[in-house]
Formats: C-alpha cells, sequence, structure tokens
C-alpha cells in the first residue's frame, strides 16, 4: 500500500535508491553494460568483402581526384580573376 501524500515518483525513487549500491560497484556494471552493448553492435557490423572494399577504394580516390581538380581550378580561376582586376594583368 501507499502511504498518504506519497507519489508514484518518490516511490520508484525509493526502489531505484535501493538498487544504487556502492558508486564503485555501479562503475564497474555500468562499464560492463557498456562493453557489452559495444560487443553487441559489433556482432551487427556487417563486413565487406575484399572486391567490395577494393571498390570503394577505387570510388573514394576517383572522387577525391575529381574534388581536387575541381577545388584547384577554381582557385586557378579565382586567381586570375584577383590579378586581373587589383592590377598586376593576370601574370
Amino acid at each position: 500500500m501507499t502511504e498518504v501524500g506519497e507519489s508514484r515518483r518518490s516511490r520508484q525513487t525509493n526502489k531505484s535508491a535501493g538498487k544504487s549500491g556502492n558508486p564503485v560497484s555501479r562503475l564497474f556494471r555500468s562499464l560492463a553494460v557498456f562493453i557489452s552493448e559495444i560487443l553487441a553492435e559489433l556482432r551487427k557490423v556487417v563486413r565487406p568483402t575484399r572486391s567490395e572494399l577494393w571498390n570503394y577504394t577505387i570510388v573514394v580516390i576517383v572522387f577525391v581526384s575529381v574534388m581536387m581538380a575541381l577545388v584547384s581550378g577554381l582557385d586557378f580561376g579565382f586567381q586570375k580573376l584577383v590579378a586581373l582586376v587589383f592590377g598586376n594583368g593576370g601574370d
């Protein structure tokens, strides 16, 4: 039975206070739960095959090369534009 004036929240707080225990044991329990959750998530990971990994690597290298060329071209173009606007004749 609940006492007069005791709310549901205070009852839950009283229950959880009994479970808390020693702060050191709570720390180790929390770490154990954390590590077990990490391992459970790692079991769900699908690792790529060697050929998929090779394909992904090629795609990344090509994409980065294209982006480098694009940024270099824009940089060169803006450099020439600024040189024309501020003097120096674009040399």
